[in-house]
């Protein structure tokens, strides 16, 4: 499954209303760090599907989630379950630390 992209007026559908576990990366189209991270996420999405959604929320087209949130700087990758952000890293990571982290946080492929 791709990376869904997610917009202020879809994240509490989207996310906070998910059955699923929501991975969220907050990036922007001039960070090249998010860029960086870009393929791995939507890896994940593709080998993960079903146990985790991983949504894209652009911090120009949509910046008041990510305020509300109190994201500082980007990429920041929040992990929410059930409605509740339960785990957060700032800054790209590779695959396989993002995969770690997922697991860390009981998320697995099925």
């Amino acid at each position: 499954m791709p990376t869904v992209k997610v917009t202020d007026d879809s994240f509490e559908t989207d996310v906070l209303k998910s059955s699923t576990p929501v991975l969220v990366d907050f990036w922007a189209e001039w960070c090249g760090p998010c860029k960086q991270i870009g393929p791995a996420l939507e890896q994940i999405a593709d080998e993960m599907a079903g146990a985790v959604t991983v949504a894209k929320v652009n911090i120009d087209d949509s910046p008041m989630t990510p305020s509300k949130l109190g994201v500082k700087g980007i990429p920041t990758l929040m992990l929410f379950r059930d409605g509740e952000m339960t785990s957060m890293k700032v800054g790209p990571m590779p695959k396989g630390k993002l995969v770690e982290w997922l697991a860390e946080a009981g998320v697995t492929a099925n």
